[in-house]
């Protein structure tokens, strides 16, 4: 398995990862259009043809046995600068009377875009087949090998919205107890309008003023900030590298929004270049590998699970040793760099 940038020929296999993703998954619409459009646009941010402030960089997980895409991930460099990002912040009110010796302090949610200008991981899914070998890690931290190599086109911050709660027919019970009052359309179109990219209905229908909790059903209080048992295993992942929630939701389902600066991720401030050696060794890779290795080319760039740990020299230059097929999968050879993470 190896990560490596989407191309214009997997059209057909984004669009059966987007038929897959299910309800909620607001990043991949199951739109042709707007797939290709979203292809061409990673295409300029890998060449450097795209604003530093706009650029999309989205991967697929190749099974390079028959070239099947098992999956996808994307870093969006900034946010909010096209259209507003909103959120709902939870935040608290108190109230109290003196003269009745009376205090209360109740929880609200205010429509805010704090996190404009951030840096975005997102589209993270895995098809069910492949959802072993650790290819969900590979997924996950591959983001974050790129985000250290290229830190110069990322601004200090980072977070990630995690898909909500649903029941087991497809139904948001935050989106029916407050979205709905607000937006005279179903939770699927509001989604799929967000997805596709037209967000300026959000501002112009959700209301302005901080909204009570206590006032919504009991389901939709007990969904604010939690995921989709599908999305557990993702949150974990990001929650082991550093990101925390600090209290911003999903305006539509609810769902948590976990953030860390960049520099503070686990993975950014322990990854580290290595010198490539490669092996004539023919022996086969361990069966769980330990060290993920990505390339420091952008437009070429690829990453994989590597068999071998990562050894200083004297000098304390880190040093890595590919097997041969390991390296042809990577597209590199003996002298080159690889940006590596154990773990």
């Amino acid at each position: 398995m190896r990560i490596r940038p989407i191309a214009r020929h997997d059209i057909e296999g984004l669009k059966v990862l987007a038929r897959e993703t299910g309800v909620g998954f607001t990043s991949l619409p199951d739109n042709h259009e707007f797939l290709s459009a979203k292809i061409e646009r990673t295409l300029a941010a890998f060449e450097g043809r795209e604003p530093s402030d706009d650029r999309l960089y989205f991967f697929v997980l190749e099974d390079d046995r028959d070239g099947s895409i098992a999956g996808c991930c994307a870093i969006e460099a900034c946010v909010g600068t096209d259209a507003p990002f909103y959120h709902y912040r939870l935040g608290s009110l108190a109230h109290s009377s003196v003269q009745l010796d009376l205090h209360r302090t109740l929880d609200t949610l205010t429509l805010c875009s704090d996190h404009t200008g951030d840096a975005e991981v997102c589209s993270l899914f895995l098809r069910e087949g492949w959802r072993k070998d650790r290819n969900g890690a590979l997924l996950s931290k591959v983001r974050w090998l790129f985000m250290a190599q290229f830190r110069a086109v990322f601004p200090d911050k980072v977070l990630a919205e995690m898909r909500g709660v649903f029941t087991p027919e497809g139904r948001s019970p935050f989106w029916e107890c407050l979205g709905s009052h607000f937006f005279p359309m179903d939770f699927n179109e509001a989604d799929r309008l967000t997805g596709m990219g037209q967000k300026s209905f959000i501002g112009e229908l959700m209301p302005k003023f901080p909204i009570y909790t206590p006032f919504l059903s009991e389901p939709a209080r007990a969904a604010i900030g939690q995921v989709h048992e599908h999305t557990r295993p993702a949150v974990a992942m990001l929650k082991k590298e550093g990101l925390r929630w600090e209290g911003y939701v999903d305006i539509f389902d609810g769902g948590p929004t976990v953030e860390a600066y960049i520099d503070d991720v686990r993975a950014v401030r322990d990854s580290q270049l290595a010198s490539v050696e490669v092996i004539a060794s023919d022996a086969p890779a361990c069966e769980r590998p330990a060290v993920m290795a990505a390339t420091t080319g952008m437009a070429d760039f690829r990453a994989s699970w590597i068999s071998h740990d990562v050894t200083r020299d004297d000098s304390g230059a880190c040093h890595v040793r590919l097997h041969r097929d390991e390296a042809e999968r990577l597209g590199v050879t003996g002298g080159d760099t690889l940006r590596v993470l154990a773990g």
